[in-house]
C-alpha cells in the first residue's frame, strides 16, 4: 500500500473513530494535533475526562492486537503531555486511549492504556 492510500485509510479510520465516540457522549475537541514531538489521532471529552486517542486500522482483526505498542503509546503520551496544558481544565482526568477499527467490527476503545 503506498503512503496516500495508507493516509487516506487512517483518516477513514478516525472519522469513525470520532463517530463512534460521539454516539457514546464524548463531544472532540482536537482530530490530528501534532506538535513536535509526535501527533495526537483525537482528543476528546466527557465531562471532566479528556482523552487523548491513538487509532488503528488493519485490514484483518487478529492483527489488532499488534496494532499499539509501548513506542507508539510513549509518543502518543508526550504529544499529549504537550497539549494537555492547552486543552485541559483544572479538574480535569487526563488519560490516553486507544481506539481500534477493522472492516465489519464495532470499534474498540481501550481506556486509560498509558500511565507515565
Amino acid at each position: 500500500m503506498n503512503r496516500a492510500a495508507a493516509e487516506a485509510r487512517g483518516r477513514k479510520a478516525e472519522r469513525r473513530a470520532a463517530w463512534w465516540l460521539r454516539l457514546h457522549g464524548w463531544r472532540i475537541v482536537g482530530e490530528r494535533l501534532r506538535v513536535a514531538v509526535g501527533e495526537v489521532d483525537l482528543v476528546a471529552r466527557r465531562g471532566r475526562t479528556l482523552a487523548f486517542i491513538e487509532v488503528k486500522w488493519r485490514e484483518r482483526p487478529e492483527d489488532l492486537d499488534l496494532a499499539i505498542d509501548e513506542r507508539r503509546l510513549r509518543r502518543v503520551a508526550a504529544a499529549a503531555a504537550m497539549l494537555a496544558p492547552r486543552l485541559a481544565r483544572p479538574a480535569d482526568d487526563i488519560r490516553i486511549d486507544v481506539m481500534l477499527l477493522a472492516p465489519k467490527r464495532w470499534p474498540r476503545h481501550l481506556v486509560h492504556v498509558w500511565q507515565p
